[in-house]
């Protein structure tokens, strides 16, 4: 009996993310505004920053809960205004 093999591998390279310029300015404690798609917004609190600001967690107002948000995923994390 043959063994069976996957052939759709994904043949695509993989390329390094850069996160928008004021993600590594986001400390714990800070407000923000995070858009998913125009007319999507929420508004929470970042809770953790990872070391090369990738990834934010959140926790969003409202008792919606705490979501954890990465630079490829398409979704905007900009500072509120005080």
């Amino acid at each position: 009996m043959g063994k069976r093999r996957n052939q759709a591998t994904n043949t695509a390279p993989l390329r390094r993310v850069q996160p928008d310029h004021h993600w590594k300015s986001l400390r714990q404690g800070d407000r923000v505004s995070v858009t998913l798609e125009p007319g999507y917004e929420s508004v929470g609190v970042v809770d953790a920053v990872t070391g090369d600001a990738t990834a934010v967690w959140v926790h969003l107002d409202g008792g919606r809960g705490r979501t954890l948000v990465h630079c490829s995923d398409g979704v905007a994390v900009v500072p509120k205004d005080s």
